[in-house]
């Protein structure tokens, strides 16, 4: 729904803008004799037939672009299934249905709003003289302190804490953001102006004189394409960002390239034909692999009936080395805890000592340590290999890991393998590949990053268009400003430094303030799965700060060339 209201009130804005720039046109035709009347059904039809047009070409270059957009998502994310291209005469017709009725009730709206009777303001258009802009300093400081608040709320929370203060710290942030523009700006352009060293320096006067007016102009602008930019960063910087994590936790929990894991019930004679089927595969690839194999023993606790799982010191200390993780080094009497843990589930066993139901034996658990070598996803002691031996389990599993250097390469014996064993929980054991379950992660999650990075560009790039449409407006009186101004000495190398400054403010102050609010928003992502995104999130801010600045030179260039063009 919120799409709808953006997509309202970006059409509405869009017209305004182009109206604005025609009211010296529509004075001149009022003065000729046209009445209210005719002046609001020439310009119902003319944003009619405008969006009528604009609705078939959009519909238009879509259906022609959107086989090389899907062609160009399958080579980026390096996807396997075919995004294919079909004519959706169902959604195109919903479209531009939509399309009609909108651009309809707007012009309707915008031509019943629409008055010629005041006819001086329609001949001076928007050079009339205007008071000079004021700001609150009570709400400049509130400003400050919403946005101060959200940012350090935001900065202090962890974990789940994050999502329940995702709500008020985004109200916090919308409000502190709008006042940021409407009142802090102006105030912070005041002090400027009373600095006089600073006004009087060079083309400052001109400069901080008219970006008052500005800031206060566009600020309703300013706020909208900070909101639009922020949420295109956030979304996209959490997409990239959640997708490195899941990939470094498969590979966090999958040291492995593939393991075979036999559970109680498993016959001798099957595992043995499994484990056997798994290094014939990986020969016939020509796949060179170590194989590793650990005994794990559920046994009975001494306390309240609990089970433990136990593996034997030798076999844990070969996989873990393998893994790339530190051995267990014990005494007599001891035992070593390992638990799994990851952002929401920490499973650690606190308790001291580790006895047996029938057994004497009491180890005394003297470390903890999180692991991954062994794919048991709750706490399991490693024990002396000679107590191991003693116990009498009441369930025992093996597991063999295959080690190869070059894991992506068993894509395809992992595949032939699966179609061997069936599924995963098909029997009393179970078989897992890290190349398929990367595999298949990157496939099934490359289609929701794609459509995630295709909203974040629309709205970035409606971000960008609010900023061209203001521009597009103003351009009309910036001409007779500095055609004034050229006449008293001011030169053309003069006039495109305080243009550029100007455009600087006008790209850069928006975009700015949502690179620091999508850097707060990115953070505390990364403190909510205690996961660093430094690296993915520079990416995402880098790229889009590289495309508006792209953008800026643009316009810069084609703006400077228009003011100078009488």
């Amino acid at each position: 729904m919120g799409h709808l209201y953006f997509l309202v009130f970006f059409v509405l804005y869009s017209m305004n803008a182009f109206l604005k720039t025609r009211k010296k046109e529509f004075g001149t035709l009022v003065l000729l004799g046209m009445t209210n009347m005719q002046l609001r059904r020439m310009v119902f039809l003319e944003n009619g037939l405008l969006g009528l047009l604009a609705t078939i070409t959009g519909i238009g270059l879509g259906t022609a672009f959107a086989k090389v957009i899907l062609l160009a998502a399958e080579n980026v994310l390096s996807l396997e299934q075919t995004l294919t291209f079909y004519w959706p005469w169902q959604a195109v017709m919903l479209t531009f249905a939509a399309f009609v009725l909108l651009f309809a009730g707007i012009s309707f709206f915008t031509a019943a709003v629409l008055r010629g009777d005041k006819l001086i303001d329609l001949l001076k258009g928007s050079v009339m003289p205007r008071p000079e802009p004021k700001a609150s300093i009570w709400l400049s400081l509130l400003a400050a302190l919403c946005i101060g608040t959200g940012y350090a709320v935001a900065l202090k929370v962890e974990g789940v804490a994050v999502a329940a203060a995702f709500i008020p710290v985004s109200v916090l942030v919308i409000i502190g953001t709008y006042f940021l523009f409407t009142q802090l700006s102006v105030r912070l352009i005041h002090f400027g102006k009373k600095r006089k060293a600073f006004f009087w320096r060079k083309t400052n006067m001109l400069f901080l004189s008219d970006m008052a007016y500005r800031m206060k102009d566009n600020a309703r602008m300013f706020f909208l394409t900070a909101i639009l930019s922020t949420v295109a960063f956030s979304a996209i910087g959490a997409l990239v960002g959640f997708k490195t994590m899941m990939n470094d936790s498969i590979l966090k929990e999958n040291p492995f390239a593939l393991e075979y894991i036999s559970q109680a019930g498993n016959p001798e004679e099957t595992e043995r034909a499994h484990v056997e089927a798994i290094e014939e595969t990986l020969r016939s690839e020509q796949i060179a692999y170590t194989l590793y194999k650990a005994e794990m023993k559920t046994v009975a606790g001494a306390e309240d009936g609990q089970t433990v799982v136990t593996v034997k010191q030798s076999d844990y200390n070969q996989a873990a080395e393998a893994a790339g993780e530190s051995p267990v080094h014990l005494q007599d009497g001891q035992a070593v805890a390992i638990y799994y843990s990851n952002p929401f589930i920490n499973r650690m066993d606190r308790q001291e000592q580790l006895s047996f139901a029938e057994q004497d034996t009491v180890l005394q658990v003297t470390d903890r340590m999180q692991t991954y070598v062994l794919p048991i996803f709750s706490t399991f002691y490693v024990i002396p290999d000679s107590v191991f031996a003693s116990l009498q389990g009441e369930k025992l599993e093996r597991f063999y890991a295959f080690d190869v250097a070059d894991w992506g390469s068993t894509l395809h014996a992992g595949e032939q393998l699966r179609e061997k064993f069936g599924k995963r929980g098909s029997g009393p054991y179970d078989y897992k590949s890290l190349a398929i379950a990367m595999h298949e992660m990157n496939q099934s999650y490359g289609v929701i990053l794609f459509v995630g990075l295709f909203i974040g560009v629309v709205f970035f790039v409606a971000a960008g268009s609010f900023l061209y449409f203001r521009l597009y407006a103003d351009l009309e009186d910036d001409k007779h400003k500095f055609s004034a101004i050229r006449r008293l000495g001011l030169s053309d190398e003069e006039q495109a430094k305080v243009v550029t400054r100007q455009l600087l403010l006008l790209f850069f102050v928006p975009v700015g303030t949502a690179l620091i609010h999508g850097a707060v928003a990115l953070t505390a992502f990364q403190r909510m799965f205690s996961f660093s995104l430094v690296m993915e999130s520079a990416l995402v801010l880098g790229s889009f700060l590289l495309i508006q600045l792209i953008y800026f030179l643009l316009i810069r260039a084609r703006y400077i060339h228009q003011l100078r063009t009488e």
